[in-house]
């Protein structure tokens, strides 16, 4: 496992959990607004696997889960020996995902070594390549995470960073539709202070208040929606 940095505790990042997130380095996309600037990249310092296994046998009592974040986990060779030694300490595993390895997403399913999966939802189809820095992509691999994940029988949600003058209402009542009868879609808060497109670095996250006017019409399409703003 290539492994960026490990966040030892948090309250947050797992629901229902008090856990550790573990980063892995890479990424397939080029979101301007990342915040993970050395993820993505490449650039990170390495943590070395057993280390970090170090670190997590220690905390078996403290800590309930550890989620497996990014970059992208899904592009870890070894992801699924990984997961295999969280588990073993008896943690449950929360993984962080674009979606763009459904069958990385079935392999570890079928073999039920997931308890939660938090896949992002960037932008609308149409929208999608521009959205993630590509020039163009294979939106059928998203189409198909989403699908996974919604007929599976482990916890999850789907996510959007909103940014203005990135995003607008309307979006999001269209990636709403885009995954109907979903469990649980969150808006959360763009952090502008370090993107990877330096002109991100200017933008504005949206306000609780600017969905609330629309909030009725997103939950027409999924089951529970939350706005973390």
């Amino acid at each position: 496992m290539q492994i960026g940095g490990i966040q030892r505790f948090s309250s947050i990042d797992f629901p229902g959990h008090l856990a550790a997130v573990v980063f892995t380095i890479g990424c397939n996309f080029r979101c301007p607004f990342c915040h993970n600037l050395e993820l993505v990249t490449g650039e990170a310092n390495t943590v070395s696997e057993k280390s970090v296994l170090e670190f997590l046998s220690t905390r078996t009592r403290q800590l309930e889960g550890v989620v497996i974040s990014g970059g992208e986990p899904t592009l870890q060779q070894d992801l699924s020996d990984f997961v295999g030694k969280i588990r073993s300490f008896g943690f449950h595993v929360k993984l962080d995902t674009n979606g763009t390895h459904p069958d990385v997403l079935k392999y570890l399913m079928l073999r039920q070594m997931l308890d939660f999966v938090a896949m992002d939802i960037k932008h609308i189809w149409s929208r999608y390549a521009y959205a993630v820095g590509l020039q163009s992509m294979v939106i059928e691999k998203i189409q198909q995470s989403a699908a996974l994940i919604m007929a599976s029988d482990i916890d999850y949600e789907f996510r959007t960073t909103v940014i203005k003058d990135f995003h607008d209402p309307q979006d999001i009542i269209t990636i709403s539709k885009q995954i109907r009868g979903a469990k649980r879609y969150v808006v959360q808060k763009f952090i502008p202070d370090k993107t990877l497109h330096t002109a991100f670095r200017q933008k504005l996250t949206f306000e609780r208040s600017d969905f609330q006017k629309i909030s009725a019409e997103i939950k027409k399409n999924v089951q529970q929606f939350e706005m973390r703003l």
